[in-house]
Protein backbone atom coordinates (compact mmCIF):
# COMPACT_ATOMS: atom_id res chain seq x y z
CA UNK A 1 0.00 0.00 0.00
CA UNK A 2 1.12 3.40 -0.74
CA UNK A 3 2.61 5.91 1.94
CA UNK A 4 0.59 8.15 4.31
CA UNK A 5 1.12 11.15 1.81
CA UNK A 6 -0.69 9.07 -1.06
CA UNK A 7 -3.28 7.71 1.32
CA UNK A 8 -4.25 11.17 2.16
CA UNK A 9 -4.17 12.24 -2.03
CA UNK A 10 -6.04 9.56 -2.59
CA UNK A 11 -9.04 9.84 0.52
CA UNK A 12 -9.13 13.42 -0.16
CA UNK A 13 -9.11 13.69 -3.55
CA UNK A 14 -12.43 11.56 -3.56
CA UNK A 15 -13.69 13.37 -0.84
CA UNK A 16 -13.10 16.73 -2.96
CA UNK A 17 -14.86 15.28 -6.41
CA UNK A 18 -16.94 12.27 -5.47
CA UNK A 19 -18.20 10.37 -6.98
CA UNK A 20 -15.32 10.15 -9.34
CA UNK A 21 -13.31 7.68 -11.64
CA UNK A 22 -9.97 6.59 -11.29
CA UNK A 23 -8.44 8.49 -14.32
CA UNK A 24 -9.83 11.58 -13.08
CA UNK A 25 -8.27 11.08 -9.64
CA UNK A 26 -4.63 10.36 -11.54
CA UNK A 27 -5.29 13.57 -13.82
CA UNK A 28 -6.02 16.14 -10.85
CA UNK A 29 -3.08 14.60 -8.79
CA UNK A 30 -0.64 15.24 -11.27
CA UNK A 31 -2.06 18.19 -11.58
CA UNK A 32 -0.71 19.39 -8.49
CA UNK A 33 2.92 17.98 -9.43
CA UNK A 34 2.62 15.24 -6.43
CA UNK A 35 5.14 13.45 -7.67
CA UNK A 36 7.62 16.12 -7.16
CA UNK A 37 6.76 17.22 -3.83
CA UNK A 38 4.21 14.50 -1.51
CA UNK A 39 6.36 11.39 -2.78
CA UNK A 40 3.76 9.76 -4.75
CA UNK A 41 4.84 7.40 -7.30
CA UNK A 42 1.73 8.17 -9.83
CA UNK A 43 2.20 4.29 -11.32
CA UNK A 44 0.74 4.08 -7.50
CA UNK A 45 -2.57 5.93 -7.63
CA UNK A 46 -4.78 3.01 -9.10
CA UNK A 47 -3.17 0.38 -6.83
CA UNK A 48 -3.56 2.86 -3.96
CA UNK A 49 -7.26 3.33 -5.12
CA UNK A 50 -7.60 -0.70 -5.27
CA UNK A 51 -6.02 -1.44 -1.61
CA UNK A 52 -7.98 1.93 -0.12
CA UNK A 53 -11.11 0.03 -1.16
CA UNK A 54 -10.26 -3.51 -0.60
CA UNK A 55 -9.53 -1.83 3.52
CA UNK A 56 -13.55 -0.49 3.48
CA UNK A 57 -11.78 3.26 3.06
CA UNK A 58 -13.40 3.14 -0.51
CA UNK A 59 -16.82 2.28 -2.32
CA UNK A 60 -16.44 1.72 -5.74
CA UNK A 61 -19.28 1.15 -8.43
CA UNK A 62 -18.77 -0.06 -11.29
CA UNK A 63 -20.76 1.98 -13.56
CA UNK A 64 -21.95 2.06 -17.65
CA UNK A 65 -21.74 5.31 -19.25
CA UNK A 66 -22.73 5.75 -22.64
CA UNK A 67 -21.45 2.28 -23.23
CA UNK A 68 -18.31 2.40 -21.52
CA UNK A 69 -17.72 0.69 -18.21
CA UNK A 70 -16.00 2.94 -15.56
CA UNK A 71 -15.13 2.23 -11.80
CA UNK A 72 -15.84 5.21 -9.91
CA UNK A 73 -15.13 5.80 -5.88
CA UNK A 74 -16.76 7.28 -3.13
CA UNK A 75 -15.42 7.27 0.32
CA UNK A 76 -17.16 5.43 2.91
CA UNK A 77 -18.18 6.51 6.80
CA UNK A 78 -14.32 4.60 7.90
CA UNK A 79 -13.03 6.26 5.03
CA UNK A 80 -13.90 10.13 5.92
CA UNK A 81 -13.00 9.51 9.36
CA UNK A 82 -9.60 7.86 8.59
CA UNK A 83 -9.30 10.81 6.17
CA UNK A 84 -9.65 13.62 8.73
CA UNK A 85 -7.70 11.70 11.45
CA UNK A 86 -4.99 11.21 9.08
CA UNK A 87 -5.44 15.28 8.06
CA UNK A 88 -5.34 16.46 11.85
CA UNK A 89 -2.16 14.13 12.52
CA UNK A 90 -0.29 15.66 9.83
CA UNK A 91 -1.40 19.21 10.64
CA UNK A 92 -0.07 19.02 14.04
CA UNK A 93 3.12 16.87 13.96
CA UNK A 94 6.01 19.04 13.16
CA UNK A 95 9.24 17.39 12.20
CA UNK A 96 11.22 19.66 10.48
CA UNK A 97 13.14 17.09 8.42
CA UNK A 98 10.21 16.00 6.48
CA UNK A 99 7.23 18.37 5.76
CA UNK A 100 5.28 16.81 3.19
CA UNK A 101 2.67 15.11 4.90
CA UNK A 102 1.95 18.58 6.59
CA UNK A 103 1.98 19.97 2.47
CA UNK A 104 -0.43 17.51 1.53
CA UNK A 105 -2.68 17.75 4.68
CA UNK A 106 -2.55 21.62 4.40
CA UNK A 107 -3.59 20.97 0.53
CA UNK A 108 -7.07 19.63 1.69
CA UNK A 109 -7.84 21.71 4.28
CA UNK A 110 -11.46 23.00 3.03
CA UNK A 111 -12.08 19.31 4.07
CA UNK A 112 -11.99 20.28 7.47
CA UNK A 113 -14.50 22.46 9.72
CA UNK A 114 -12.78 25.55 10.19
CA UNK A 115 -12.93 25.29 13.80
CA UNK A 116 -10.71 22.13 13.73
CA UNK A 117 -7.99 23.94 11.01
CA UNK A 118 -7.52 26.50 14.00
CA UNK A 119 -7.44 24.32 16.29
CA UNK A 120 -4.97 22.12 14.54
CA UNK A 121 -2.89 24.89 13.37
CA UNK A 122 -2.54 26.29 16.92
CA UNK A 123 -1.57 23.37 17.85
CA UNK A 124 1.13 22.95 15.54
CA UNK A 125 2.32 26.26 16.25
CA UNK A 126 2.49 25.52 20.44
CA UNK A 127 4.47 22.55 19.11
CA UNK A 128 6.73 24.63 16.55
CA UNK A 129 7.41 27.21 19.17
CA UNK A 130 8.56 24.71 21.24
CA UNK A 131 11.19 23.06 18.55
CA UNK A 132 12.42 26.74 18.16
CA UNK A 133 13.49 27.30 21.75
CA UNK A 134 14.56 23.80 21.86
CA UNK A 135 17.07 24.89 18.92
CA UNK A 136 17.93 28.34 20.05
CA UNK A 137 18.89 26.98 23.55
CA UNK A 138 21.45 24.40 22.03
CA UNK A 139 25.01 24.58 22.49
CA UNK A 140 26.09 24.69 18.63
CA UNK A 141 29.52 25.54 19.67
CA UNK A 142 30.03 21.73 20.59
CA UNK A 143 29.61 20.25 16.94
CA UNK A 144 31.97 20.52 13.97
CA UNK A 145 31.35 23.69 12.21
CA UNK A 146 29.25 21.76 9.57
CA UNK A 147 26.90 20.38 11.46
CA UNK A 148 26.17 24.00 13.20
CA UNK A 149 25.72 25.35 10.23
CA UNK A 150 23.11 22.60 9.80
CA UNK A 151 21.44 23.19 12.91
CA UNK A 152 21.35 26.79 11.93
CA UNK A 153 19.61 26.38 8.67
CA UNK A 154 16.97 24.00 10.56
CA UNK A 155 16.64 26.74 13.16
CA UNK A 156 16.29 29.76 10.08
CA UNK A 157 13.46 27.57 8.63
CA UNK A 158 11.51 26.70 11.78
CA UNK A 159 11.47 30.38 12.34
CA UNK A 160 10.25 31.20 9.07
CA UNK A 161 7.90 28.50 9.22
CA UNK A 162 6.61 29.82 12.80
CA UNK A 163 5.75 33.36 11.31
CA UNK A 164 4.51 32.07 8.16
CA UNK A 165 1.73 29.85 10.01
CA UNK A 166 1.51 32.46 13.40
CA UNK A 167 -0.24 34.96 10.16
CA UNK A 168 -1.85 32.21 8.43
CA UNK A 169 -3.87 31.48 11.64
CA UNK A 170 -4.93 34.63 11.84
CA UNK A 171 -6.00 35.21 8.66
CA UNK A 172 -7.97 31.79 8.84
CA UNK A 173 -9.21 33.18 11.88
CA UNK A 174 -10.65 36.43 9.85
CA UNK A 175 -12.25 33.76 7.64
CA UNK A 176 -9.93 35.58 4.61
CA UNK A 177 -9.02 31.65 3.64
CA UNK A 178 -12.40 30.78 3.01
CA UNK A 179 -13.49 32.93 -0.45
CA UNK A 180 -14.81 31.51 -3.26
CA UNK A 181 -12.53 31.10 -5.83
CA UNK A 182 -12.95 28.94 -9.56
CA UNK A 183 -10.82 27.66 -11.51
CA UNK A 184 -10.25 29.36 -15.56
CA UNK A 185 -12.51 28.01 -18.05
CA UNK A 186 -10.82 25.45 -19.88
CA UNK A 187 -10.40 23.93 -16.23
CA UNK A 188 -10.84 19.96 -16.62
CA UNK A 189 -12.71 20.58 -13.29
CA UNK A 190 -15.47 21.84 -14.88
CA UNK A 191 -15.76 18.60 -16.49
CA UNK A 192 -15.25 16.85 -13.58
CA UNK A 193 -18.50 18.68 -12.13
CA UNK A 194 -20.53 17.57 -15.11
CA UNK A 195 -19.48 13.66 -15.16
CA UNK A 196 -20.24 14.33 -10.98
CA UNK A 197 -23.68 15.16 -12.10
CA UNK A 198 -23.69 12.07 -14.64
CA UNK A 199 -22.51 9.71 -12.03
CA UNK A 200 -24.70 10.97 -8.96
CA UNK A 201 -27.75 10.31 -11.59
CA UNK A 202 -26.71 6.62 -12.86
CA UNK A 203 -26.04 6.05 -9.20
CA UNK A 204 -29.77 7.07 -7.96
CA UNK A 205 -28.44 10.37 -5.73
Amino acid sequence: MAGQETRMLLLGAVALFEPVNGYQIRRELLSWQVDRWAHTNPGSIYHGLTSLTGQGHLRRHDLVDGGREVAVYELTDEGRAELERMLVQALETVNLYETSAFHVAFSMLPLLEHQQVVRSLTARRVELERTVADLAAGKPGDLPPHARRSVLLWLDLAVAELAWLRETVEEIKRGELDAAWEPPADDPGWQMNADRDKYRALLDR
